[in-house]
């Protein structure tokens, strides 16, 4: 099959009345994924006939791949190419650091995704975390570094909070002051011209 002859797009309310049967035959929830339509990218062939289906899930800045599905599964690893194309897309621009699947196609694993060692499993969104089936992940970016890079930059942030708040509460006091000034100076100006008016030979 030439990849070219398929194209990937997000799935549509029209599309689940050809993902419903296709559901079925995976024997997958389709209660459960028409109600999670939004998450799905579909492969289409020329004629606009869907003949994949692929569900994205992101939870704290992880993503799931979940419930491939194939109308013809002679088409499914060149779908699964450009499925695989437009979700790392997708990862690049919702910043995921780790993607999840419990899909056991060799595809994924020929992709990075190795079974979760322990240590990886502890950061399994709790949402995802009660099937005890067998997890593949890729780990994208290095998660600690980011969390690090977040902290220092909310106490960057709150340091400039703090001393713009020192700013403006300086900005008032000179405020004061100079009004204060301008008060005084205003009260001695009256008091001269009145002295000099007293001192004035017609007064």
């Amino acid at each position: 099959m030439n990849p070219s002859s398929y194209r990937v797009r997000r799935a549509t309310l029209d599309d689940l009345a050809t993902l419903r049967p296709i559901w079925e035959t995976m024997r997958l929830p389709v209660h459960d994924l028409e109600k999670r339509l939004t998450e799905f990218q579909v492969a289409v062939d020329d004629a606009g006939r869907i003949v994949g289906a692929i569900g994205f899930q992101m939870a704290e800045r992880q993503a799931r791949i979940h419930s491939e599905a194939f109308l013809d599964f002679a088409a499914a690893d060149p779908v699964r190419a450009l499925f695989w194309e437009r979700l790392q897309v997708l990862m690049l621009n919702h910043g995921i650091v780790r993607i999840w699947t419990q899909e056991q196609a060799p595809f994924w694993k020929q992709h990075g995704l190795n079974p979760a060692p322990p240590d990886a499993l502890k950061k399994l969104p709790p949402a995802w975390s009660q099937s005890s089936d067998a997890w593949l992940t890729l780990k994208l970016k290095d998660e600690e570094a980011i969390v690090s890079l977040e902290k220092e930059l909310a106490l960057f942030m709150e340091a400039e909070k703090l001393r713009t708040a020192r700013a403006f509460q300086q900005a008032r006091m000179l405020k004061f002051i100079a009004t204060l000034l301008a008060v005084a100076f205003a009260i001695f100006v009256v008091f001269a011209v009145v002295f000099m008016l007293r001192k004035s030979p017609g007064h």
